[in-house]
């Protein structure tokens, strides 16, 4: 099940962090299961501002292309993802939740404290959703595409996918990926 909040950052009623539980015990989805029962909760930040870049290193298309995520670069982002796994820990401390559980395993008790989380946080957490904004549209100088999702100085090309956002949205992509395709689709077909 997943579920979205607004941590004490949020920003005018929006969610900021998203939540996922699944009922199993797991370092990482993929992973074998731990030996024991248990349930995996995690926390995602929805508007991240950190800032990465993406960057082709030449003209052979085989050869990697540059990339420098610099997550959480910026201290709004460290500080939301403690409050979203601050909130994660009040939900499964509720009375409704007690009789489920018997110790917290990840980040456990030592993790008291703010930069407790922080250092679980940036030592443990990992990306798998949802990266957007690789390819942004906009209408200044530094966006790559057009508003019409052409790439800027290139003839008779378009990118229609989520790298196309300029910002990441509230929830999951698939939906405005979906519109994207749709939209970019009208653009291409006469």
């Amino acid at each position: 099940m997943g579920g979205a909040a607004c941590s004490e950052y949020a920003v005018g009623g929006r969610p900021d962090v998203q939540f996922n539980v699944m009922p199993l015990s797991v370092d990482k989805p993929g992973e074998p299961l731990h030996s024991y029962s248990g349930f995996t909760a995690s926390v995602w930040q929805c508007h991240g501002r950190s800032r990465g870049q993406l960057a082709i290193r030449s003209a052979d298309p085989f050869e990697q292309p540059l990339i420098a995520p610099n997550y959480f670069a910026e201290e709004i982002d460290r500080k939301t993802i403690v409050a979203g796994l601050k909130i994660l820990r009040e939900i499964y401390r509720q009375k409704a939740f007690r009789p489920f559980w018997d110790a917290e395993m990840v980040p456990g008790e030592t993790a008291s404290n703010d930069a407790g989380l922080w250092d679980f946080a940036r030592n443990t957490g990992g990306t798998v959703f949802h990266c957007v904004g690789t390819c942004r549209m906009g209408s200044d100088e530094r966006a790559v595409l057009d508003p019409q999702l052409r790439v800027r100085g290139v003839e008779q090309l378009r990118v229609i996918d989520a790298s196309v956002m300029p910002r990441i949205t509230s929830a999951n992509t698939n939906a405005t990926s979906l519109m994207i395709g749709e939209r970019g689709a009208a653009l291409v077909m006469p």
